[in-house]
């Protein structure tokens, strides 16, 4: 298997390593979008003739930031969940909270994935966590989801220790990640808590979708094999559970602004679902900004380039909700 394969398209777990040295401030310039490519045929000569640079993916961690790593905030079972933590030394005052939710298709992929971006915005900062979840080869949906808003309710509950700002709470995921994102936004605070504490009207202020799916009752997604064991049943044998474990059925009103980020040739997660997202949020009267890469894969913020435009924008974005 060529690299370039192994980086952009089998590898779920690295659905969101960003990270770059180069980041601009809010404010600048808006960057142009990267040029894309025509098809994953000329995005892999791009790589094998080392024209695309990547991103760095294990940083070291700077001296200026502070991390809590390993820290337990739920018991499922025999199962300990943990999270991480990071802060700039210098934090005096309550500061926004960025929640990341990695990915992996719901069945691979750690937390620690996100240290790139994890650090990138502390040393903006923001006091950013990174969280792990049940995998579908331990539990079927809701379990992932519940793991989540239970996560969040421990951040809220700590928020004192750490100098967070409960109120201004961020939720960043790419892919599967992206998925439990929106549904822990969408879905009402009360639900799919999994017995942890929840308190009505705490909504999160913002999320960022990186090529998350939204509809897994299309044919395409119902198909795949990542959906199925995510469900735990196929969708002949149980169709409302695609549905309800969907992000566009929970869409409403009163859901917090999103800023959606996807590729045009996406072998993974198809275009048509972000395309949709923007509408459906559009049609809700829900703020949304949508970027849509042209020639971009999956994983395109492994790129250098797409990972500036990102920040950028994810900079603006959360200037402005947060």
């Amino acid at each position: 298997m060529n690299r370039l394969k192994t980086i952009f398209f089998v590898l779920p777990a690295m659905f969101m390593l960003l990270h770059t040295h180069a980041q601009q401030a809010v404010g600048e310039t808006p960057p142009e979008i990267p040029r894309g490519y025509r098809n994953e045929t000329f995005l892999k000569a791009a790589v094998a003739l080392g024209f695309l640079d990547l991103i760095e993916t294990k940083p070291a961690l700077p001296a200026d930031i502070e991390e809590w790593k390993g820290i337990v905030y739920r018991k499922v079972d025999t199962t300990n969940l943990r999270l991480d933590i990071y802060r700039h030394k210098g934090l005096k005052k309550r500061a926004p909270v960025l929640v990341f939710i990695h990915g992996g298709a719901w069945a691979k992929g750690k937390r620690s994935d996100y240290l790139p971006y994890l650090i990138d915005y502390a040393q903006k900062g923001y006091v950013t966590v990174t969280v792990s979840y049940r995998l579908s080869g331990v539990a079927h949906f809701p379990a992932a989801l519940e793991d989540v808003k239970c996560a969040m309710e421990w951040i809220r509950a700590h928020a004192d220790t750490y100098l967070i700002d409960p109120d201004r709470m961020a939720l960043v995921g790419g892919s599967a990640g992206a998925h439990l994102a929106m549904m822990a936004a969408y879905t009402d605070e009360t639900a799919f808590t999994g017995g942890c504490t929840a308190t009505p009207g705490k909504k999160v202020r913002a999320i960022v979708s990186f090529y998350g799916p939204t509809d897994l009752t299309t044919e395409y997604a119902r198909n795949r094999g990542e959906v199925k064991k995510f469900l735990g049943k196929s969708y002949e044998e149980a169709p409302s559970l695609y549905s309800v474990a969907s992000p566009r059925f929970h869409i409403s009103a009163d859901d917090p602004p999103t800023l959606i980020f996807q590729g045009t040739i996406d072998a993974l997660v198809p275009v048509s679902q972000a395309d949709s997202l923007h509408r459906w949020l559009d049609r809700a009267g829900v703020p949304n900004q949508y970027h849509r890469l042209k020639g971009w894969p999956h994983t395109m913020d492994l790129s250098k380039k797409v990972n500036a435009y990102c920040q950028y924008y994810m900079d603006a974005f959360f200037k402005r909700y947060l």
